[in-house]
């Protein structure tokens, strides 16, 4: 009989405890929230990106460099084939995605792109730094971009123990650059309950071929990952916390925190814009409708824009939202000339007129 009850009170206490994580959880992915839609004029679908178009940043000429088909344990993917990376050039009128090919040196059939970079060396060589997951592992692909031929030749490989579960990238050099570890546990299984756990376990690494460390730490899930204009400070995402995190770059390459802005939103990617140092971030507005991915019930998307974040008082505004029944899932948003691009996990991607 004693062991019965112990039995009995000690499944009493996880039921207990699994039904606090789950409510805990719910807060956390803003579950409750209902989405009232604010669309930008002119938006249109862009074809060849109906699997996704996860990152996208935009080179100064207005070449969009766009990651698509991304297959993450937990979320959604359509796609049946590898991943791939697209150029869509924004002063061209006709937003038209073009595929780069890649050199036959590189296993094309196992690409699994997540965050991309871009880092334009002194002789002008663009170089764009690709997180990849082949067999959901977690490494950094560098390839040289070739824009007159539409390809990419592939240059490195970069693994590394500390860049175990890699979910966002920002070049600083020809071979260093800046990650963030949305997870803390390496096992797959145990991903998938992390979130239950709700610690914050998460980390930014510093990579170059001289020096990998830890640079910042304690996110509950690292996710975005930019640097400002002057090349001082870098921008990192907390998705599950809701805020972006500002820290000043030392010259060791270390990170120092300044401060946090609340964002109000489960915010993925974030893209800097150049000429005003302006913030814009692809959101999650309520996570639990993307996890559950319900046709009946769709995730919506969010872009949010922050102003003068290194003001005493930050300008936070939304820019888009929709309820999912024009685009899910929203995961990064790119202004150039006018035009803002939203992409998306696994959905369809859009161009809009900002002005």
């Amino acid at each position: 009989m004693g062991k019965l009850v112990i039995l009995s009170l000690f499944i009493a206490a996880f039921a207990i405890f699994l039904g606090e994580r789950i409510i805990n959880l719910r807060k956390r992915c803003l579950a409750s929230r209902d989405l009232i839609p604010k669309h930008l004029q002119n938006c249109r679908p862009i074809k060849s990106l109906e699997y996704g178009s996860e990152d996208i940043t935009i080179l100064p000429n207005g070449l969009a460099i766009i990651s698509t088909g991304l297959k993450f344990p937990g979320m959604p993917s359509y796609s049946d084939g590898p991943g791939k990376i697209y150029t869509l050039d924004l002063q061209d009128s006709r937003i038209k995605p073009v595929e780069l090919r890649m050199d036959r040196g590189f296993d094309f059939d196992s690409f699994n792109p997540h965050g991309i970079s871009t880092y334009t060396d002194n002789d002008d060589t663009v170089y764009i730094f690709v997180v990849n997951h082949p067999q959901h592992k977690s490494q950094v692909e560098i390839f040289r971009f070739v824009e007159e031929e539409n390809s990419i030749v592939h240059v490195k490989t970069i693994k590394h123990d500390l860049l175990h579960s890699v979910n966002d990238i920002i070049a600083v050099g020809v071979e260093s650059f800046y990650a963030t570890n949305d997870r803390y546990f390496t096992d797959s299984n145990l991903k998938q309950l992390e979130p239950l756990l709700d610690q914050p376990w998460c980390n930014v690494v510093y990579y170059s071929p001289d020096q990998v460390t830890v640079v910042a730490d304690g996110y509950y899930s690292a996710n975005g990952i930019n640097i400002s204009p002057d090349k001082k400070h870098i921008y990192v995402v907390d998705l599950m916390d809701h805020n972006v995190h500002v820290l000043e770059k030392l010259e060791s390459n270390a990170l120092v925190p300044v401060k946090t802005v609340a964002v109000g939103s489960l915010c993925d990617n974030v893209e800097v814009d150049p000429e005003t140092g302006d913030l814009w971030l692809g959101c999650h507005p309520n996570a639990w409708r993307f996890f559950l991915n319900d046709p009946e019930n769709p995730p919506g998307s969010e872009v949010i824009r922050i102003q003068s974040i290194h003001s005493e008082k930050p300008i936070v505004t939304q820019v888009y939202v929709d309820d999912g029944h024009v685009i899910m899932g929203s995961s990064v948003a790119a202004p150039y000339g006018g035009k803002l691009l939203i992409g998306t996990v696994y959905h369809k991607a859009l161009c809009c007129d900002l002005d």
